[in-house]
């Protein structure tokens, strides 16, 4: 019997259908392959990269000469978990990549490296963002368990306070009860906030664009020139299925946030707000992978959220100040998720980027 002739797969073939990029090095840490995996990671060409120094074709490696060096001399390698990668002079959060770095000596024709970059930011966005609604539901459940449990003994306080007012209306205790009375009603109002909306979106077509340059106007209003607005949309982004006045809701709750941040102590020089949308493809949301999202990012350039704040920000009742109640990211938040979205924060001295995600394939 006559076996079929195979055709030979060449390795390079093989490395480039790899989605973890590959790299490999000379004795002088000169680039001599590199797959598609690592042109697409580093937005590298591979034609220009290769018979290069290193530092110079991936700048993002720049700090991790030193122990490469070593590594070829000494023909050990090393791992490195979750290394936080940024091209030399850039600041932006939105450039930062998080990659496990596998290096292994090998020999071709002379000692050389091979390095390994398993790229990890969608996963460790996917894991924060089930672990951020998991604690946004289960801080959900309290607060209604909270909030009804409030409510029923303060409807009872404020029917007392009136039952007292009407039996002794010329009673010298009168501004007593009138100030139960109006102490019970603002913590309904609070109560009820805590609760949030009481109905189901009311989703029709809405344009996202529309929806912002409503939430410029309001807070240019409040701001009163203070501050400046940038505007970086993307025109091809199409209508969405939500409902108009939670959307609204949802960005102001946020860009006020942005505007009291440029006004707390110190200020930049340019306080400015940027909204910017962008199109995201193949994009996970709480778990879910969706075909298309929009992003919309809210930013400040004020002082940035602390590290020991970033974490708790989404829960109710934390805020920095003083006059605040700490509620309007909570709700923001929940009005997004009913959309099946999610808000997430990136933040450093000088920036703070609040990024909503809505999916374009929303169930009607």
């Amino acid at each position: 019997m006559k076996l079929p002739v195979l055709n030979r797969v060449q390795p390079a073939g093989i490395l480039d259908g790899l989605t973890t990029a590959i790299i490999t090095l000379d004795q002088a840490l000169r680039v001599t392959y590199l797959n598609s995996a690592t042109e697409t990671l580093f937005s590298v060409s591979r034609r220009h990269a290769q018979g290069q120094a290193l530092t110079a074709a991936i700048p993002h490696l720049l700090e991790q000469a030193p122990r490469l060096r070593r590594a070829i001399d000494t023909g050990t390698g090393f791992i490195e978990r979750e290394l936080k990668l940024r091209r030399p002079g850039e600041e932006s959060n939105h450039e930062l990549l998080t990659v496990d770095l596998t290096v292994t000596p090998a020999q071709f024709g002379g000692p050389a490296l091979v390095l390994e970059l398993l790229p990890l930011d969608r996963h460790l966005r996917i894991s924060r963002d089930e672990q951020l609604l998991a604690q946004h539901r289960a801080s959900r459940e309290l607060i209604r368990g909270l909030a009804h449990e409030i409510k029923n003994p303060l409807g009872g306080i404020r029917g007392a306070a009136q039952l007292l007012e009407r039996e002794f209306p010329d009673s010298e205790h009168l501004e007593y009860t009138r100030v139960i009375i109006r102490e019970a009603d603002r913590l309904q109002n609070l109560v009820n906030r805590l609760l949030g909306p009481n109905r189901l979106p009311q989703k029709e077509m809405v344009n996202v664009h529309e929806v912002l340059e409503h939430v410029r106007q309001l807070i240019e209003a409040e701001g009163r020139g203070t501050f400046s607005v940038q505007r970086d949309y993307d025109p091809s982004i199409p209508e969405i299925r939500a409902d108009r006045e939670q959307l609204i809701q949802a960005a102001l709750n946020i860009a006020r946030n942005a505007l009291q941040a440029l006004s707390m102590a110190p200020k930049p020089e340019r306080p400015m707000i940027t909204l910017r949308t962008r199109m995201r493809r193949q994009f996970t949301i709480g778990g879910v992978r969706h075909r298309l999202a929009i992003q919309i990012d809210i930013e400040d350039n004020g002082a940035g959220i602390s590290p020991q704040l970033i974490e708790k920000i989404f829960y109710p009742m934390v805020t920095t100040r003083a006059e605040g109640t700490g509620l309007g990211l909570p709700i923001a938040q929940y009005l997004i998720h009913g959309h099946g979205g999610l808000i997430e924060c990136q933040s450093r001295p000088g920036t703070t980027v609040f990024s909503i995600f809505l999916p374009l394939d929303q169930p009607a």
